[in-house]
């Protein structure tokens, strides 16, 4: 398997590219607008071709890159079941199987930060967290349908897996690239030594600020990225 972690420094997002060697078969998950060309170049310098784009949720804090990737490539455009994505070539369910190659990526529900949010399991090994499990900390559950007791149940459904497994999450504000479930089942704040109502409570009082492109984001993702002509 060829996996390779990728970042744009204006969102603090990791996109992902995962490829099987043998076929060439590739996915990016989480893939942003401003970086296709990257992207791209990367695919063709590796020899892949693009089967998915796979996303964890409608995000708020970045362009997609689906619909231009679609564009160039043909590839298929995949995000979580119940997002309200009609552009979608599929909308992937808890528990489903995504076959790349001799790659296998099993989507497992993790609601909290948006109501239809999926981590992504790939081979059993690597796990895509997109904004629910962060290194040492979670994604805020303060708008998009977001609910701290759904996060808090969907940290303790990733927090089950083997100790191993290894932890890629969809953004990182200080500077750490990955993580393992045995790492943060003992260290992440977010969780350790809280119950549900504690988690609640804590994530009630975060008082963020929103995503400067919140108000861009949150309407391109929903037409898989594609962005509206200025009149």
């Amino acid at each position: 398997m060829l996996f390779r972690q990728l970042f744009d420094y204006d969102t603090w997002t990791y996109t992902y590219l995962i490829a099987d060697e043998a076929t060439g078969e590739a996915v990016l998950v989480d893939p942003v607008l401003e970086q296709v060309d990257r992207d791209r170049t990367l695919l063709t310098e590796l020899n892949l071709t693009l089967k998915y784009c796979l996303e964890t949720h409608v995000h708020a804090d970045h362009v997609t890159g689906t619909a231009r990737l679609r564009e160039i490539t043909g590839c298929q455009g995949i995000v979580p079941e119940h997002a309200q994505v009609a552009c979608a070539d599929r909308h992937i369910q808890d528990k489903a199987v995504l076959k790349v190659g001799s790659v296998t990526i099993e989507a497992i529900a993790t609601p909290g930060h948006t109501d239809s949010h999926m981590a992504f399991l790939v081979n059993g090994t690597h796990l895509l967290t997109g904004d629910s499990l962060f290194i040492r900390g979670c994604g805020r559950t303060d708008f998009q349908n977001g609910d701290a007791g759904l996060m808090y149940d969907s940290l303790h459904r990733l927090l089950a897996l083997s100790p191993e497994t290894l932890v890629y999450p969809g953004h990182d504000y200080k500077g750490q690239t990955l993580s393992t479930i045995g790492e943060e089942q003992r260290l992440n704040p977010r969780v350790v030594g809280r119950n549900r109502e504690d988690f609640i409570d804590f994530m009630g009082g975060l008082n963020l600020p929103n995503p400067k492109k919140i108000m861009e984001a949150v309407p391109a993702n929903e037409r898989c990225g594609g962005v509206l002509a200025s009149v």
